[in-house]
């Protein structure tokens, strides 16, 4: 898609697929659920004209990057190291970062544990939440919503999931 090129990195044990395109400062792009870098497209190509170096993953589990098989490799840890790796890959100490939905989770986490690695955080559809101390995160979505709320239905895997296990 106009100039728009796509590549494999390995980072944090896994084989992750990454689109950019241009120069300069990058930005970052954290797609959502069930996203992959392809919602990112129009704006790689706005800011890409821009004069900075756009970035989207798909991330962990999804598209044509690797997918782990247990639930376990789906922790907020593993997620945000996928992509302080994928940032050093890119030869940069810091991005501008762009989320949106489970990307602004994830977005959310990073700048929590590796503030020295972004230049500024726009999160997109979803605020910040910290943690209860008591009541797990999906536990309060159930109680909350009831069984039929998407994040709910995705906590048990089988054979029509992948990365939809949300364990924030």
């Amino acid at each position: 898609m106009e100039g728009i090129e796509h590549r494999t990195v390995e980072v944090n044990g896994i084989k992750m697929h990454v689109a950019e395109k241009g120069e300069g400062d990058v930005v970052l792009f954290l797609h959502g659920f069930p996203e992959l870098w392809y919602s990112w497209r129009h704006q790689i190509l706005a800011l890409s004209s821009l004069g900075y170096r756009a970035v989207a993953p798909d991330l962990r589990g999804f598209g044509d990057s690797d997918v782990p098989t247990s639930v376990t490799s789906y922790t907020c840890f593993h997620i945000v190291a996928d992509i302080v790796a994928l940032i050093d890959s890119l030869g940069v100490g810091q991005v501008f970062l762009v989320a949106h939905d489970w990307g602004a989770l994830v977005g959310w986490y990073l700048c929590l544990f590796r503030p020295d690695r972004i230049k500024a955080y726009v999160c997109l559809s979803v605020p910040f939440m910290p943690r209860h101390p008591i009541f797990k995160p999906v536990d309060a979505m159930r109680a909350l919503y009831g069984d039929d709320y998407y994040i709910c239905r995705f906590q048990v895997p089988s054979l029509t999931t992948t990365a939809a296990t949300y364990y924030f």
